[in-house]
């Protein structure tokens, strides 16, 4: 996998209003820093810091507060990580200039549609999360999020019982639209997480 040029990895995490990705940042974070790693974690919103403050709190003691911060938008979520990724990168270069230590940065994407994707400029590798509670037939409305991203994580596998999803559906569909891997997550019970921990590291971190 190429490397940007900036002397850190950088990892993306999109998906679509509701779908997780927070949770999944609180869940995976505790693990790489478990492992020795140096992360910090931008959240992008389009006028608030709501999604970077519940990350701080979460991550007190864990991560110093000065690596957890918002990026606030101020328009489509799309802008700050595809068409102008810069008040992104330059967020990670601040980072930098006062951790270069740091291994890994984690850029949260403000919720969105099925067409968010992360510009190859700000993020070496991306996720895409969807949820269970979005309905079983996400993976084969083909967006370019579910259909592109390094790593599609379906989320919430805790609520398909009570929405009526299907697991096995989703997941041949997931099988049928990409080329690329999947994983189950259930950030309640944890379930899942290793795995996601496992893919970023092999692919990202080279370890």
């Amino acid at each position: 996998m190429s490397r940007t040029h900036r002397d850190v990895a950088t990892v993306g995490v999109g998906g679509p209003v509701g779908s997780g990705k927070t949770s999944l940042i609180g869940e995976f974070v505790p693990e790489l820093r478990e492992q020795g790693l140096d992360v910090g974690v931008i959240a992008n919103d389009i006028m608030t810091q709501e999604d970077a403050e519940a990350l701080r709190e979460r991550f007190e003691g864990i991560v110093p507060e000065d690596l957890v911060t918002g990026v606030e938008t101020g328009a489509c979520p799309h802008t700050g990580i595809r068409e102008d990724p810069s008040m992104n990168l330059r967020q990670v270069d601040a980072f930098l200039d006062e951790h270069p230590e740091l291994d890994i940065v984690i850029i949260e994407s403000g919720g969105d549609n099925l067409a968010a994707t992360f510009s190859p400029e700000l993020a070496d590798y991306y996720l895409y999360v969807i949820s269970v509670a979005e309905g079983d037939d996400i993976p084969r409305k083909r967006g370019p999020g579910v259909v592109d991203a390094d790593l599609l994580v379906i989320n919430k596998t805790d609520l398909a019982p009570h929405v009526g999803a299907d697991i096995d559906t989703m997941t041949r569909d997931a099988r049928s639209v990409r080329d690329g891997p999947h994983v189950l997550t259930d950030c309640h019970r944890s379930e899942g997480i290793d795995s996601v921990v496992e893919h970023v590291r092999s692919e990202v971190l080279f370890a």
